[in-house]
């Protein structure tokens, strides 16, 4: 078994609790017009590894992910979930936590093969991109529902998750969005934390490098202040959701 890698982070701070072990898959069904791995797209890149090869990589450096584990992101690790489990399962094995990032745009009800992952999966961390289906599909090329679905699934199962939303000036940070948004993040149970991030240029160079068009060219970085009052709202719709119960 082995898998498609984009790259590997031994260090990683951003990617779930502690110290992470990242390893980057490669290939994403998502055209996120803000995306900053655009190399990390064409499934017939990557590098082979094999399950038994990143846990070795891994313990090299054991003693700094202590507090941390290993998180798998992208791309879509999804898009690999036969090599997904057999990563995540030997992981389990070795007393590892494992974490999983991503769209989950590739869920569907009743796919035994997510309930085999999720098996193994100690956290989920899930982009939303865009609460609205319809501007979902603008912003990355395709509808929102599997998505949502994939965080019910998730719910029913009581898998922690972590809810990422990329605020994007005048795309992603409309008032009745974020409520709506809050609304569904208040109708589940299992989220441990909402992360709110601004939209940054930071990935212009890649698109450059690989002579594709930056699509959202021209559209200043969202500040920190705008991402905060971007968290109020979700805030506030999450209390109204919570109220009416």
């Amino acid at each position: 078994m082995y898998g498609k890698i984009h790259s590997i982070e031994s260090f990683g701070t951003v990617d779930g609790p502690g110290v992470r072990f990242v390893v980057f898959m490669q290939g994403c069904p998502l055209r996120c017009q803000y995306c900053h791995n655009p190399d990390t797209w064409d499934t017939k890149g990557g590098t082979a590894y094999s399950p038994e090869e990143l846990i070795w990589q891994f313990r090299k450096n054991r003693a700094f992910y202590t507090r941390g584990g290993i998180t798998v992101t992208g791309g879509e690790p999804l898009l690999q979930i036969n090599f997904l489990i057999e990563f995540f399962k030997l992981a389990k094995q070795q007393g590892i936590h494992t974490c999983l990032d991503t769209s989950g745009v590739t869920y569907r009800e009743g796919d035994k093969k997510h309930d085999e992952l999720m098996k193994y999966t100690d956290l989920v961390m899930l982009d939303i991109k865009h609460i609205n289906s319809q501007e979902h599909k603008k912003l990355t090329g395709v509808h929102n529902e599997n998505i949502l679905a994939f965080a019910r699934y998730l719910d029913r199962l009581d898998i922690p998750l972590w809810i990422r939303h990329v605020v994007v000036p005048g795309i992603t940070d409309k008032e009745e969005c974020l409520f709506e948004l809050g609304q569904f993040i208040a109708s589940i149970h299992n989220v441990r934390m909402v992360d709110v991030i601004p939209y940054h240029t930071m990935g212009i160079s890649k698109y450059e490098a690989l002579g594709i068009e930056y699509p959202l060219k021209g559209i200043e970085p969202m500040t920190k202040e705008g991402a905060a009052e971007a968290k109020k709202i979700i805030g506030r719709g999450y209390k109204n959701f919570r109220n009416q119960k």
